[in-house]
């Protein structure tokens, strides 16, 4: 196969792809912007999120960007990058998520007693 016949099946199947991610972003900022207006998130987390699903975006239609960070980077491929980052994100969601859980524990108990002591 040539590279021009490789180049156009390659655009063939990526199209369908960018097409529905960018579906699913547009999803993910409605939800954003749902949020931050009924005031579950606050404005920090709206920033986050926003730039978050930025950032995805571009690497949706833009994918040869994240190939070229990832030689900045010393890194093999584009997605590995991506991956990487993702994987760093998560676990700092949730170390965040775990603070905070743990936080509500405390409040809750202390809560709990000074209800139980208001009633003797």
């Amino acid at each position: 196969m040539t590279l021009g016949v490789i180049s156009i099946v390659m655009n063939f199947i990526t199209f369908p792809l960018q097409v529905i991610a960018i579906a699913f972003l547009i999803f993910a900022f409605s939800r954003v912007w749902l949020r931050a207006r009924e005031g579950s998130i606050g404005r920090g987390m709206f920033l986050f999120w926003i730039l978050v699903w930025m950032l995805v975006l571009v690497a949706v239609i833009r994918p040869d960007l994240t190939t070229q960070l990832a030689k900045k980077l010393g890194i093999g491929r584009g997605v590995d990058v991506v991956l990487y980052i993702s994987i760093v994100t998560l676990f700092y969601l949730n170390f965040r998520s775990n603070v905070m859980i743990e936080n509500l524990r405390h409040e809750i108990t202390r809560l709990t007693r000074v209800i139980a002591l208001s009633k003797k």
